[in-house]
C-alpha cells in the first residue's frame, strides 16, 4: 500500500474511535443537567448546580455552614452574580464555598474541603445547603 493510502486510513480509524469516546460524558452531563441538576467530584472540588436564584443560595449556604453544620465561617464575599465563603471545621480544615450564577433561577457551586478535599463531608455540606433551598 501507498503511503499516501495509509494517512486517510488511519486518519479514519483514529477519528472514529475518539468522537463516540470524546461525546459520550457530555450526553450524560446534557441529560443529568436536564433531569435536576449535576453533581461531579472533581481533583478535590465537588461541584454542582442548583434550580435556585443565587440570593436563595447565598443565605443557605450562610445558615447551613453556620447553623447545620457549626462551623466558624471566617469570611463572606458576596455580590450579585458571584459569592465566595471560608469557613473552618473543629478539626481546623479549611473549606471554600464559591456559587456563580447562572441564570436567574440557576446557580453553579463549587465545595472544597482541606487542600485535598474530602468528597463525603463536601456532600455532607451540599446535601445542607439543598435542604434550606428547598
Amino acid at each position: 500500500m501507498k503511503k499516501s493510502a495509509v494517512r486517510p486510513i488511519f486518519f479514519t480509524i483514529a477519528l472514529a474511535l475518539a468522537v463516540p469516546t470524546a461525546f459520550s460524558g457530555c450526553v450524560v452531563l446534557a441529560a443529568a443537567a436536564a433531569a435536576g441538576g449535576t453533581v461531579a467530584y472533581v481533583q478535590g472540588s465537588l461541584n454542582s448546580t442548583l434550580p435556585s436564584p443565587i440570593e436563595d443560595v447565598q443565605k443557605a449556604v450562610k445558615r447551613a455552614l453556620r447553623n447545620d453544620l457549626k462551623f466558624s465561617l471566617i469570611s463572606a464575599k458576596e455580590d450579585a452574580v458571584s459569592a465566595e465563603y471560608n469557613a473552618r471545621t473543629a478539626r481546623d480544615e479549611k473549606i471554600v464555598v464559591i456559587l456563580e450564577k447562572v441564570s436567574d433561577g440557576v446557580t453553579k457551586i463549587s465545595i472544597r474541603v482541606g487542600y485535598f478535599g474530602d468528597e463525603s463531608l463536601s456532600n455532607q455540606i451540599l446535601d445542607s445547603i439543598k435542604t434550606r433551598v428547598s
